[in-house]
């Protein structure tokens, strides 16, 4: 039996994320599918910035914390991924349509600087990330992060 925490994370969830969460401005850009995927790919293969708008807007769904312009997602992101934890996110599912994106996967990595007031600890990490691409044709204008911090938490050993 699935756990109800856990249908977020469907691959249903994912193509429905992006039909509800598709905004005027995404779909008037003109993106094809195409182009869409190969602005997200290109993204993700090392973080590439300059995939990102100069107006891009990183927001985390679960705290309501936001990450304006390149500069700041890009230290988010090496924050993340480099500092806090040695990282990577192991993806399972890629939803793409016009102007929108859907990830689906997992952020996995050990934990070896201080987050979240925690001190490194040395544990090692699999949380469920899932995000959402809002693409034009100058980049990626806007991400929804969905990442169970409670999850991340337990496995840091903060919490049962």
């Amino acid at each position: 039996m699935t756990h109800p925490l856990w249908l977020p994370f469907t691959p249903a969830f994912i193509a429905l994320s992006i039909a509800l969460l598709a905004s005027p401005g995404a779909a008037a850009q003109g993106l094809s599918a195409d182009e869409t995927r190969s602005f997200v790919e290109t993204y993700l293969r090392e973080h590439d910035a300059s995939m990102l708008s100069p107006d891009v807007v990183f927001i985390d769904m679960s705290s309501g914390s936001r990450h304006e312009g390149r500069e700041a997602v890009g230290q988010m992101l090496d924050f993340m991924y480099h500092r806090a934890f040695d990282a990577r996110f192991d993806m399972r599912h890629f939803v793409v349509g016009e102007g929108l994106a859907s990830i689906e996967g997992d952020f996995v990595g050990r934990h070896i600087g201080e987050f979240a007031g925690v001190a490194a600890t040395g544990r090692d990490v699999s949380v469920p990330l899932s995000v959402t691409y809002v693409v034009a044709d100058d980049g990626i204008r806007e991400a929804r992060i969905y990442m169970l911090g409670s999850v991340m938490m337990q496995q840091l050993g903060v919490t049962r």
